[in-house]
Order: structure tokens, then sequence, then C-alpha cells
């Protein structure tokens, strides 16, 4: 078993992981003409949720780990807004929505708790 640096062991960076899958899979189907709107800035932002949280653990101070956090939270809103824009806009069924809605809360209150955590220690 290889070394897990401090972010793998994060389960908010492992349902980050799963949730940008669910992105990738569900922008699959997304008009063509959408590969370089809503399909590009929604992986883009899923993938930032779990990057930040990645260099933030490789920061030396909790206010620091704190601030990446908090971009962390700040792109999974990013992804919020683009998944209901595309639910509107009907690239996003209602069972899909509901899927990438209840991840997005899971994640959210795990980022809101971990953020709490660094700029109490």
């Amino acid at each position: 078993m290889p070394y897990k640096f401090s972010f793998e062991k994060l389960t908010v960076w492992v349902d980050s992981k799963e949730l940008i899958k669910v992105i990738y899979l569900i922008t699959r189907s997304f008009p063509e003409e959408e590969k370089f709107g809503l399909t590009n800035q929604l992986r883009r932002a899923s993938v930032s949720v779990a990057s930040n949280l990645a260099e933030g653990t490789s920061r030396n101070t909790n206010k620091d780990k704190a601030h990446f956090t908090t971009i962390s939270y700040s792109s999974l809103m990013e992804v919020l807004n683009q998944v209901i824009i595309s639910k509107e806009l009907s690239f996003i069924n209602d069972e899909n929505y509901k899927i990438l809605r209840e991840s997005i809360e899971k994640i959210a209150n795990k980022l809101n708790v971990l953020r709490k955590s660094q700029l109490n220690s």
C-alpha cells in the first residue's frame, strides 16, 4: 500500500473526488455546443473543490489551511450554481439533479466542519 498524503485521508476529499466522477459522467450527455461552456465549467469547478483541499493540506498554518477550505467551498457553490442552470436547461434530469444536490450538500457540511476545526486549532 503506497503512502497516503494527508488530503487522501480526508473523507470530504474522497467525497469530492466521487462528485468529480459523477459530474464527468453526467456531462458526457450534454449538448456538443456546451463542450466549452457548461460542460467545461462544471468539470473545472468540481476538480477545483478537491484540488484546493489537497493544496490546503500542504500549508503550514491552520489559517492558510482554512483559506483553501474556503476556496474549496466557493468552488462547490459554483458547481451547485451550474448544476441548477443545467437542470433548468434540461441538460440534467430530475434523478441526476437529486443525486448531485445531495452530494453537494453533504460535501458542503463537511467543508464547514473542517474549516471550523482548522480555525479553532
